[in-house]
């Protein structure tokens, strides 16, 4: 009886607060884990389908968790790699459709990317580590929080690359409003290659870890 009367735990408690803000930071799925960074290199020349992929990822990884959370205990344990693979990839094809009805042009741009969803680690270890023993509202928050850290380091990454490459922002001619190119300056088409995605990524982190030293004393 005493349990039953037991007080639960508040939906937004300090615990459940973590979940979603830990991994914006200090549990960082890119920057920190290093999970993601296919994508992170591939969607980020501009920021509408970086902001684009980063909601996808979003959708998928919290519904993805929830479905696998309330199913944990009905899995088999050989074959729950397949049905997680099964549940991320009935999911993504829902995302992929969607945005083929409703942002074609995105979808376009996005290609493949939208598919390899399926294959992002972040998916497959945040089902393995968290969703697999853990019930369905911490898990949808592991989700929401995991693809929030994701989509925050893919929007920071991709308004550098399109700002500097292109001289745009959400396709805004912001260089030459500013008057830039009429003093001399010019796009750095550099910015618009994956390798400087790479570096980006590595200033990120180097920014990040010297702001968190504690980050490099666990390395």
């Amino acid at each position: 009886m005493s349990e039953e009367v037991k007080q639960k735990e508040p939906l937004f408690s300090a615990k459940n607060k973590k979940l979603i803000f830990n991994p914006m930071n200090k549990e960082n799925p890119i920057t920190v884990q290093v999970l993601g960074i296919c994508s992170a290199l591939a969607v980020t020349a501009k920021l509408e389908p970086a902001i684009v992929m980063s909601i996808s990822v979003m959708a998928v990884l919290a519904l993805a968790n929830v479905i696998i959370s309330v199913m944990r205990n009905t899995i088999p344990p050989r074959i729950r790699i397949i049905v997680q693979l099964v549940v991320i990839a009935a999911l993504v094809i829902l995302v992929d459709q969607v945005l083929k009805a409703f942002a074609y042009d995105v979808s376009k741009q996005l290609s493949v990317f939208v598919g390899l969803i399926i294959t992002n680690c972040i998916l497959m270890g945040r089902l393995e580590a968290f969703a697999m023993g853990n019930k369905p509202w911490p898990s949808f928050l592991d989700g929401i929080g995991n693809a929030a850290g994701y989509g925050i380091i893919l929007v920071i990454i991709a308004f550098f690359r399109e700002l500097l490459g292109s001289g745009t922002i959400f396709n805004y001619p912001v260089m030459e409003k500013l008057g830039l190119y009429s003093i001399g300056y010019k796009n750095n088409g550099m910015m618009i290659l994956p390798p400087m995605a790479l570096i980006t990524v590595g200033i990120i982190i180097w920014v990040q870890r010297s702001k968190n030293k504690e980050l490099i004393e666990e390395k």
